[in-house]
């Protein structure tokens, strides 16, 4: 029986098993994770794929908006997987890996406090959240974005990063200078040590 369970979150046009190549790779060196990666709930608008929340007509004043009202399919999402992972209601045992959208929607449930999750690894991502931040304690977070970044600017990690420390979260960032809008094999590392202090806490 796993210890925790790893949920991959894939970015927006992607599906479930561009992330699940990840969860394969770590298996060797965190054999007590179990690892999910499903497919988004909402079909991508503009070519195959999936998505979390729609980007069509979207700017950063109404996409905060967007990431509430995506809110309940995605939690009917993760908790569909706890249940057949035998981890219904455990949501402390629970490590949330994010890339691009993926990301947006686990810092969302990280700064909204909606559970007491094990940790958050997020890359190439961004807090859009125009509320007050409300974490549980002891939350904590990666944030791993590079600078090459051409899709979500590696500033909004940055901007990130500073409010999750000013709400209390326990952050790690790391900023890749030649990385693009990707997993790097460093980033991959880095987040597979964080999961594992993550089970140590």
């Amino acid at each position: 029986m796993a210890k925790a369970l790893a949920i991959l979150l894939h970015g927006v046009g992607s599906d479930g098993a561009d992330l699940a190549v990840l969860g394969q790779h770590w298996a060797e060196v965190l054999p007590d994770v179990a690892f999910a990666a499903p497919d988004a709930p909402f079909p991508f608008e503009h070519a195959m794929g999936f998505q979390w929340f729609s980007l069509t007509g979207i700017t950063p004043e109404n996409r905060p908006a967007r990431v509430r009202a995506a809110r309940d399919a995605f939690d009917q999402t993760l908790q569909a997987l706890m249940a057949q992972h035998g981890m219904a209601g455990a949501w402390e045992k629970v490590i949330l890996v994010g890339f691009s959208q993926g990301s947006i929607m686990a810092l969302d449930a990280l700064a909204a406090g909606r559970y007491p999750l094990a940790g958050v690894v997020a890359f190439s991502g961004r807090l859009a959240f125009d509320g007050a931040l409300t974490p549980r304690p002891y939350a904590s977070a990666l944030l791993i974005h590079g600078k090459a970044d051409d899709v979500i600017p590696f500033s909004e990690s940055e901007s990130a990063e500073q409010r999750l420390r000013a709400a209390g979260v326990n952050v790690a960032a790391y900023y890749e200078a030649a990385t693009g809008h990707t997993i790097s094999a460093q980033g991959a590392m880095q987040a597979a040590a964080y999961i594992a202090q993550c089970l140590q806490d």
